[in-house]
């Protein structure tokens, strides 16, 4: 069983930067697919950004791409989210998420099977 433990939300006016961390606990295999998806009110749960922690190839959702940025420390089996250039539209609850695979990590919401509580991102134009 793997435990995910989210931290870093925040408020930030737009323009503004927040670095978002997931540690995972319990059976940690090396090749994980790990990341993030993000909630707003009233909208399905849509992906982030994501890494395989075996390869380090990462994933992006379009509207993030050039502005966020996913990372992994192995040592400390925790995986980043560095968000800069925030918007508005980047408010919503981010939750990390892990499944055990080697592959590709753009998977539905559906296909990981690991989550964190959730932490909080409000972003103020």
């Amino acid at each position: 069983q793997v435990q995910l433990v989210e931290s870093g939300g925040g408020s930030v006016q737009a323009g503004g930067s927040l670095r978002l961390s997931c540690a995972a606990s319990g059976y940690t295999y090396i090749s994980m697919c790990m990341g993030w998806f993000r909630q707003a009110p009233g909208k399905e749960r849509e992906g982030v950004a994501f890494i395989s922690t075996g390869g380090g190839s990462t994933y992006y959702a379009d509207s993030v791409k050039g502005r966020f940025t996913i990372s992994q420390d192995n040592a400390k089996n925790t995986v980043y989210l560095h968000m800069n250039s925030l918007k508005p539209e980047d408010t919503g609850m981010y939750y990390c998420a892990a499944v055990l695979r080697s592959g590709g990590c753009w998977l539905s919401r559906y296909e990981y099977n690991y989550w964190g509580q959730g932490t909080q991102v409000a972003v103020s134009s």
